[in-house]
């Protein structure tokens, strides 16, 4: 095999090579999506826990009403990353998103740490997404009577049925063709929407102007902060961590951030868009725009009907209604929430497994799972694969804090990203943009130090596990991903003729 060197390693592939390898009947996506397809499943995967969930949690024991500010902080950082991605998807409109922009840019290497990084993002937070999933879904059941044994469903169940059953009926989609998910992707959305609205104006009617004094309470040092659980840029610089304060208002955006995670996924669609080049950009921009609006709407709504130390932590909104005497809301929201967390687990699913493909298409994971099956048009074989490993994470494994991995995860993707945009500005200037991020180079920095930033501001544990995470994936690599490059061997054998 040869010694290992850097410029082996680094070396890229080619956007002309990566085209090219859409082409492949046996790897062969086919294009059934348009600009609206893509600004839905936007819509989709974003709109889901961190509207149905984290606000309360945020809010009360970390920014309280100004938990606001940490979702307008949160959206602009998702922003200044949104426009980079736009730019690389109308550019290389290839299945893989951020992985398949850093092979182009940065190096095999770097694509391979970044795949590895959104397998992490992905699978973890489709997971996360299916345990609340499943919370809603029993919750509801009790409201009209049906109790489901604590050994299924409760707080720290045996196994978690309804769990299981959502990834394996969402699997059973996405196998089905990409058309057809997006179908059941709207009819979904559409409902979840008009649940938001409800909140947004029958809240109004509920609000109390003296929920929102003090706007950014006061900073003081809880347990929420304590030990490995405070947030690393307060360690770092001897800060005593506290909660609350301007400080938390920051601390907050690093979790709610979260709840934006999802336009990055309609990047890894371009391959099945029929015209990336011009709808790519607008799936993106468009659903982060709407998103941003809404999550600020609900979260000052929310705030305003309760005290947001009263605030309930697993379901707020539906509780934020149950305390002011309108439980037919709460029931209605709950259908909401429903319907809104199962987008999440489709379209989460969805970018885990085009990621993948890429990776096994490049010969960095077997190859042989990368194959498109001919009636379905999907990659099957992984889907089925991916659908699996999910129902075992979302039945067995129980996550609490590890939702934080995420975030730490697609930061790092677009701090990458970001980064590569200006690369590829520098060595191919030739290529055609039919969408070029604006003040190129400072928009693409303002992104990589805002991601940077918040990333400083997520618990010291989260460090340590995604340096655990990387660890492992460099390891792999090596032993198999730098084996079977298919770029690598193509450069093998130019040199050997």
């Amino acid at each position: 095999m040869g010694r290992i060197t850097g410029v082996e390693i680094f070396r890229t592939k080619s956007v002309e090579q990566s085209i090219r390898d859409t082409e492949a009947p046996e790897h062969q996506l086919r294009k059934r999506l348009t600009a609206t397809d893509l600004t839905v499943f936007g819509i989709g995967v974003i709109v889901g826990t961190g509207i149905f969930v984290l606000t309360g949690q945020v809010a009360k024991e970390v920014a309280g009403p100004a938990v606001a500010v940490s979702f307008v902080v949160a959206g602009v950082v998702c922003g200044l990353a949104a426009l980079c991605y736009a730019e690389f998807a109308s550019t290389i409109p290839v299945a893989g998103s951020a992985y398949t922009f850093s092979f182009a840019t940065l190096g095999e290497f770097p694509a391979w740490v970044i795949g590895w990084d959104l397998t992490l993002e992905l699978a973890l937070a489709a997971a996360v997404v299916a345990v609340g999933w499943s919370g809603y879904f029993a919750s509801l059941l009790s409201s009209v009577g049906i109790h489901l044994p604590a050994s299924i469903a409760g707080d720290d169940p045996v196994v978690n049925v309804p769990a299981v059953l959502i990834v394996l009926i969402l699997t059973t989609v996405l196998v089905t063709g990409i058309k057809v998910s997006s179908r059941v992707n709207l009819v979904l959305v559409i409902t979840k929407i008009a649940v938001v609205l409800l909140v947004i104006v029958a809240g109004l009617f509920f609000v109390k102007a003296a929920n929102y004094t003090p706007f950014i309470p006061e900073a003081v040092s809880t347990a929420r902060v304590e030990g490995l659980k405070a947030p690393l840029i307060q360690v770092v610089f001897g800060v005593t961590p506290v909660a609350f304060g301007v400080l938390g208002v920051f601390s907050a955006a690093a979790i709610v951030f979260f709840a934006f995670i999802g336009f990055d996924i309609v990047a890894t669609a371009a391959e099945e868009t029929i015209e990336p080049q011009r709808d790519v950009p607008r799936g993106i921009l468009g659903s982060l725009a709407i998103c941003t609006a809404l999550y600020v709407a609900v979260s000052l709504v929310v705030v305003g009907m309760q005290r947001y130390d009263q605030l309930s932590t697993s379901a707020p909104l539906s509780d934020a209604f149950v305390s002011v005497g309108q439980n037919w809301l709460a029931t209605i929201i709950s259908i909401g929430a429903i319907a809104g967390l199962t987008t999440v687990v489709l379209v989460l699913l969805l970018g885990q497994t085009r990621v993948l493909f890429a990776m096994c298409r490049d010969g960095l994971l077997p190859r042989p799972m990368a194959k498109v099956d001919p009636r379905f048009g999907t990659p099957a074989r992984l889907t089925i694969t991916i659908g699996v490993v999910t129902m075992a994470l979302a039945g067995f494994v129980s996550f609490g804090e590890l939702a934080e991995l995420v975030n730490i995860g697609t930061l790092f993707a677009f701090v990458v990203v970001s980064i590569g945009v200006m690369v590829l500005r520098r060595t191919r200037p030739d290529l055609p943009r039919a969408f070029r991020a604006p003040l190129v180079p400072v928009l693409p920095i303002a992104s990589v130090l805002a991601c940077l930033y918040l990333m400083l501001n997520l618990p010291v544990q989260t460090w340590l596990r995604f340096v655990v995470w990387m660890i492992i994936g460099v390891v792999v690599y090596f032993t198999y991903g730098y084996r079977h490059s298919r770029t690598a061997a193509a450069a093998r054998a130019g040199s050997d003729g």
